[in-house]
């Protein structure tokens, strides 16, 4: 059996490609990586398609994004004339939030917000994993305090899976670096000083000095995450 050790030892040493291939080699049909649109995810799409990686990429669509968001999807299936699965909330659960509680009752309390979270975002994603052993994702460990401790390869042990952060200690500038090389679309948001990109609702731009992570339910004095990352 693989332990989180074995996995780390194995990965550690290589580049982005070759660890993506290593994990396709080790869980043939079972890695996949959930991308939301934004400059880190975009990096690891543009990793994926270029190398041809057999990789399922999907995201989550929870029916209140940016209409730059829709775009840059448009965008990126275009450029690499590939598919992303995407995974909507089950109706049932939107028209009962929406019944009992309105539109925006994740401005009323946490509580509400992380409720709307759940419907919107968690729920869609544990049908994605069904069936993955290895979830990728574009965490960094400078996006906000509550990332800055995340391995490079952990178990999950609610999903029974490993996660893997391939862009962990990479900076926002070799990001940025990266997307102007390799010319990948990216969501146009980011040059109005939207860093981090979510749902229309809950996401503003930040102002200089404020964390990367300020502009994500603003209103609030939370650890700013919505329960897709524990």
């Amino acid at each position: 059996m693989i332990t989180v050790q074995d996995l780390t030892y194995r990965l550690q040493d290589k580049d982005i490609p070759s660890q993506l291939q290593t994990l396709t080699e080790l869980f043939a049909g079972q890695v996949s990586f959930s991308s939301s649109f934004g400059q880190e995810d975009q990096v690891l799409t543009d990793i994926i398609f270029r190398n041809q990686l057999p990789v399922n990429i999907f995201t989550i669509d929870t029916g209140r994004l940016f209409q730059e968001t829709y775009d840059v999807m448009d965008k990126t299936t275009a450029r690499y004339h590939q598919t992303i699965q995407t995974y909507f909330p089950e109706r049932n659960d939107v028209e009962r939030l929406v019944k009992e509680k309105g539109f925006n009752s994740f401005y009323e309390s946490v509580d509400n917000r992380i409720e709307c979270c759940q419907v919107r975002k968690v729920k869609p994603l544990e049908r994605a994993l069904q069936n993955v052993k290895v979830w990728v994702t574009g965490l960094r460990a400078d996006q906000s305090q509550n990332r800055k401790t995340i391995p490079l390869v952990e178990w999950i042990e609610d999903k029974q899976l490993f996660k893997f952060n391939p862009l962990l200690n990479w900076s926002l500038d070799a990001v940025i670096t990266y997307l102007d090389e390799f010319k990948v679309p990216y969501n146009l948001l980011h040059d109005k000083g939207f860093i981090s990109i979510g749902c229309a609702p809950c996401t503003r731009a930040i102002e200089p000095g404020e964390d990367l992570r300020a502009g994500r339910w603003w209103w609030e004095s939370s650890k700013k995450e919505c329960g897709l990352h524990k």
